[in-house]
């Protein structure tokens, strides 16, 4: 395997991981409408994520560096095509982090259900966009021979890459139902559970039809098993909240995200970014990478930083591992 085959790897393995822990964060957001009943609860779901959530974007941020010193091309072309669409997650991320730190700065009400707001639609778009991107994507969009999007944003709003952002909105939510039911107690942890048993079948509606017409548009053997597990794993899920096994639940939820990512990627490769134009005009992973040079000196640099990175995280989660209630807000009239 080449060097730039491993980075394609990589990468999809970064953005699966951001996917997995930010796509909880981005449900727990949503569910500040959904599921919360009153300021209390939306400290209590709030607060589920309060340690971990800043962290879980250091994800996006490595995917994000690692195709820009990967596959050049690639991030050239993906963020200059792709301009508005991230521009406004990245407002988004931005807002999202403000409200989540300056909600409870001071006591009136005025000024903590704005940004009670803010978390809401914050939460919401990204879900949604990054869903419409990577649908597109995998679709293809208008490059032309110089490896330039020629494109209108209009071109990128087709009923595919609508549907892709409606599945990871639905999927997003739901595994944050999963997570809200694992780390809470009481009344909001039995509700949580019956949300997702709604939102369970749904969300499976939604993949599955997305996931078949990705299959049956570009999809390969390997896709294929990646759909089978994806549908299997979310099916899993519902069961096994049914079952009051939150646990269980979460896992499965999270493999559903990894399998749905997964299918993405291998229904790219060997492209990085298919051309609608002429397939002569793919980005792919040998003419979008970086030299053979640079390669080797990026592994080198990951293999020591990433296990670093990846056991402080896991470490946080432990430490913050315990679930928490309302009879666990102090003072909540005043937050």
């Amino acid at each position: 395997m080449e060097l730039h085959d491993v980075w394609f790897v990589l990468i999809a393995f970064l953005w699966t991981g951001y996917f997995f822990l930010e796509g909880f964060d981005f449900g727990i957001g949503v569910l500040t409408k959904l599921l919360a009943r009153d300021r209390t609860e939306r400290r209590v779901l709030i607060n589920t994520i309060g340690p971990v959530w800043d962290g879980n974007e250091v994800w996006l941020l490595s995917a994000g560096g690692a195709t820009f010193a990967a596959f050049p091309d690639w991030y050239a072309t993906l963020f200059s095509g792709f301009y508005l669409p991230l521009l406004l997650i990245l407002v988004c991320l931005i807002v999202r982090g403000v409200a989540f730190e300056y909600r409870a700065k001071r006591p009136e009400e005025s000024w903590q259900r704005n940004w009670e707001h803010a978390i809401f639609w914050t939460s919401l778009l990204p879900a949604v966009v990054w869903g419409v991107a990577f649908a597109n994507i995998v679709h293809g969009v208008r490059i032309d021979a110089h490896k330039e999007y020629v494109g209108t944003l209009g071109d990128l709003l087709h009923p595919y890459a609508l549907l892709g952002g409606l599945v990871t909105l639905a999927l997003f939510t739901f595994h944050g139902t999963v997570f809200a039911a694992l780390k809470t107690v009481g009344d909001i942890r039995v509700r949580a559970r019956r949300l997702a048993l709604v939102l369970g079948p749904v969300t499976a509606v939604l993949a599955a039809g997305f996931l078949l017409w990705t299959q049956a548009d570009s999809g390969n053997g390997k896709s294929l098993v990646a759909l089978v597990v994806a549908v299997a794993a979310l099916v899993g899920a519902v069961g096994a909240i049914g079952r009051r096994r939150e646990g269980w639940s979460f896992a499965l939820s999270g493999l559903t995200v990894a399998a749905v990512v997964a299918m993405y990627f291998l229904t790219l490769f060997p492209n990085v970014m298919p051309s609608s134009l002429n397939e002569q005009w793919n980005l792919t992973v040998t003419n979008a990478s970086s030299t053979p040079y640079t390669l080797k000196i990026m592994t080198w640099g990951a293999g020591i930083t990433a296990p670093i990175v990846l056991l402080y995280q896991g470490w946080t989660y432990w430490v913050f591992r315990k679930r928490i209630g309302t009879q666990h807000i102090a003072d909540s009239a005043s937050h």
